[in-house]
């Protein structure tokens, strides 16, 4: 089962992502769009990793999204309490909307485990007279680990695929397994999980190789799969959470 802890932080990540552009105003140009998105991230980064980052962040956001935002924010940081986020920039999109690319990672202790943290995101936001008026999740992906030293993976998940096509969703261990004996297992999360913060169950098996390697279809209709994968190792568990986009236009 995936933690429930990565759930509270993509809400949190998705959210927060779009305090960046809170004083854009709708169809500037890309150029302006961008400078004024790298000025806002700095804020936003600096409010994030502040001592006291509850009131930090309360003076970015409108008064109706802080009190949601915030609750979400405490939550995380209470199963987290020691973070580290980074927040930059991105290039604006074909249509001119500007976008942010955030990272935190963070470490826990719980029941004489270590927990640690990575999660990384990429949003398009607009906004009409200095407010925040929609965001899209270009990308979005995370990595839960409680081991006692470092399994590093790559995930070669693609972020954006076309409709009705095949791709690979693999979960790859960097360090060679050598004895070790690996399980693991993955699974669609639907959009009603999603939104509840519903942690799927996912079905384990023995894995052959260095890792996790799944051929899977794209709907035929546009929209979003999300992924989650659970590998079991002797030295810890490994969850990993994936976004991808589905769309009917290369471009």
């Amino acid at each position: 089962m995936v933690p429930r802890s990565r759930a509270s932080l993509a809400s949190w990540i998705s959210r927060a992502a779009v305090l960046a552009g809170a004083s854009l105003l709708l169809g500037q140009p890309a150029r302006s769009a961008t400078a004024d998105a790298a000025a806002l991230s700095t804020q936003l980064q600096q409010a994030l990793n502040a001592d006291d980052n509850v009131e930090a962040l309360s003076v970015l956001m409108d008064p109706e999204q802080a009190a949601t935002l915030l609750d979400s924010f405490q939550r995380f940081s209470s199963r987290f309490p020691v973070t580290r986020w980074r927040v930059r920039p991105g290039d604006a999109t074909a249509d001119g909307r500007p976008t942010v690319k955030l990272a935190v990672t963070g470490t826990r202790q719980q029941d004489g485990l270590s927990y640690s943290f990575s999660a990384h995101q990429r949003l398009a936001f607009s906004t009409a007279a200095g407010l925040i008026t929609g965001q899209e999740v270009l990308s979005d992906q995370s990595v839960l680990t409680s081991a006692e030293k470092p399994l590093p993976i790559s995930l070669m998940i693609p972020d954006t695929v076309l409709t009705g096509s095949r791709y690979d969703v693999d979960v790859v261990l960097d360090q060679p397994l050598g004895k070790a004996l690996l399980a693991g297992g993955l699974t669609a999360v639907s959009p009603e999980q999603v939104l509840a913060q519903k942690s799927p169950i996912i079905q384990l098996a023995p894995l052959g190789g260095g890792g996790l390697f799944k051929s899977v279809q794209a709907p035929f209709q546009p929209g979003v799969q999300t992924w989650a994968a659970l590998l079991v190792h002797p030295d810890g568990v490994i969850t990993v959470s994936k976004q991808v986009q589905v769309v009917d236009d290369r471009q």
